[in-house]
């Protein structure tokens, strides 16, 4: 029986420390990036495959614990949900669970438990939109009131979150209201405008409420430069049958303003949110379908709190520490989201 040589046990041993030596840098160097979001004309990408990002809201996330997310993540992906939208920017039922602090730096624990998500969402191939909002003091005190604490807070979330490439930044939820939350246009472009120095390839949008006029449309594209619009349709009985005319018109008017991008339905209507109207699972998957037929690149199954009910209960989303969010959908959203996956791999329509 023949034995190594000194040599090759010398090389063999060199060759294993080299091996070493390049883990250990390659793992220092931070997470490989497993889930790659992008845009390719009027659609969505994931690691390079055109793909309807079919979301959940899951605003309080950085409240709950790790074993309900990972539990609700596995609900998601089983029924084809492959995005969920995060506010690092939230307070609601006296739980402030933002991710910047006054001053638009890190505040802990809740930018880790961002970061972990973030990662979580990443290895499962799932995309985050993360949430920035003014406040008007209805989730938390308002917040981020000057440009250099809101530019400074997109700063530390990008400079934070850089290496994963599954998520992208609505600069301004719903920015166009007239209150402690709005945004001008000039301040969105020069935030957008720090983000791209940053991370030139991160994807930035930022949210409107109501329809979305031709003028504005014209600045969110040319003066700020978004890479997708996303805007917060009418919450009423008539808005899911209305949705994929005006997903073609909104379609049409970016081609006329010479940018063919992505658009987002992230926040449509939910159950809870008024007491003259409750939509139903027909609201709901004709919406999702008029969406997708139309051209739009993705949907949200929105939800949230009980507003006119005693402790907001459920609180869905809003409020996930007792509960996970799956456990707090009711009936309808519940069939809902048993659904979705059906409605959009078939030519049927929904059912009333």
């Amino acid at each position: 029986m023949s034995h190594p040589s000194r040599l090759s046990v010398r090389c063999s041993l060199a060759l294993a420390s080299i091996l070493l030596a390049w883990f250990l840098i390659l793992g220092a160097a931070g997470p490989t990036v497993a889930t790659e979001l992008a845009v390719e004309g009027t659609r969505f990408t994931i690691d390079g495959k055109p793909t309807f990002l079919l979301g959940i809201s899951y605003y309080g996330a950085l409240g709950a614990s790790e074993e309900f997310i990972r539990s609700d993540l596995d609900d998601m992906r089983q029924r084809g949900i492959n995005w969920i939208r995060v506010w690092a920017t939230w307070g609601a039922f006296g739980n402030d669970v933002t991710a910047v602090d006054e001053k638009g730096d890190a505040r802990e624990p809740y930018m880790s438990r961002l970061r972990w998500l973030v990662a979580e969402c990443d290895r499962r191939g799932m995309i985050v939109d993360i949430t920035l909002s003014r406040g008007n003091g209805v989730v938390g005190a308002p917040r981020l009131q000057s440009l250099s604490v809101h530019r400074r807070a997109a700063e530390t979330i990008v400079s934070t979150l850089q290496p994963h490439r599954n998520w992208y930044l609505d600069l301004g939820n719903e920015r166009n209201i007239g209150d402690k939350r709005f945004v001008p246009f000039e301040e969105l472009k020069r935030l957008r405008e720090a983000v791209r120095k940053l991370d030139p390839r991160r994807l930035v949008t930022a949210s409107h409420a109501g329809d979305i006029a031709l003028d504005d449309l014209r600045r969110y594209l040319l003066a700020v430069g978004v890479d997708f619009v996303s805007p917060h349709r009418p919450r009423n009985s008539r808005s899911a049958n209305e949705t994929e005319s005006r997903t073609r018109q909104y379609l049409a008017q970016l081609q006329q303003l010479g940018r063919s991008i992505p658009l987002h339905y992230q926040e449509p209507f939910r159950r809870g949110f008024s007491q003259g109207w409750e939509p139903k699972v027909y609201d709901f998957l004709t919406d999702v379908e008029g969406a997708r037929r139309g051209g739009a690149a993705g949907w949200c199954l929105h939800n949230g709190d009980q507003r006119h009910q005693p402790g907001g209960q459920p609180c869905r989303s809003f409020d996930m520490r007792k509960r996970r969010l799956f456990d707090q959908l009711d009936k309808v959203e519940r069939h809902v989201v048993d659904s979705l996956q059906r409605t959009l791999t078939t030519d049927e329509e929904p059912k009333p």
